[in-house]
C-alpha cells in the first residue's frame, strides 16, 4: 500500500492541481515553472564553470608571493608646518625600562 504506482493516484493529483490552479491559468502555470527549470538548469551549469575555472586559476596562485599594499601617504591638514620642521614627540618611557634585564 501506498505508493505513486497506481494511475488513481495521479488522476486524484491532477483533480487537485486544477482545481487549485484553475483550468485558464494552468498553461501559463506550467510555463513559468518550464522557465523557472530552464533557468536553474543554466545557473547550475555557470556554477561548475565556475568551479573548474577557479581550480584552473588555483594551481598558479599558490606559487605567486602576495601582493603588499602600497604605503600610505600622511598628508597634514590644512596650515599645517611641513614636517621637517615640526619637531617630533619623545616618546614615553616604558615601565620597568630602567632596571637591567641582563643582570642575572
Amino acid at each position: 500500500m501506498g505508493g505513486w504506482d497506481a494511475p488513481w493516484h495521479w488522476v486524484v493529483v491532477a483533480v487537485v492541481v486544477i482545481a487549485l490552479v484553475g483550468y485558464k491559468k494552468l498553461p501559463d502555470a506550467a510555463r513559468s515553472v518550464g522557465r523557472s527549470l530552464r533557468i536553474f538548469k543554466t545557473e547550475i551549469k555557470g556554477m561548475t564553470g565556475d568551479d573548474k575555472a577557479r581550480e584552473g586559476a588555483g594551481d598558479g596562485a599558490a606559487d605567486a608571493a602576495p601582493r603588499a599594499l602600497p604605503r600610505a601617504e600622511i598628508v597634514p591638514p590644512p596650515g599645517a608646518a611641513p614636517a621637517a620642521d615640526r619637531p617630533r614627540p619623545r616618546p614615553a618611557p616604558t615601565p620597568g625600562a630602567d632596571r637591567n634585564v641582563d643582570a642575572g
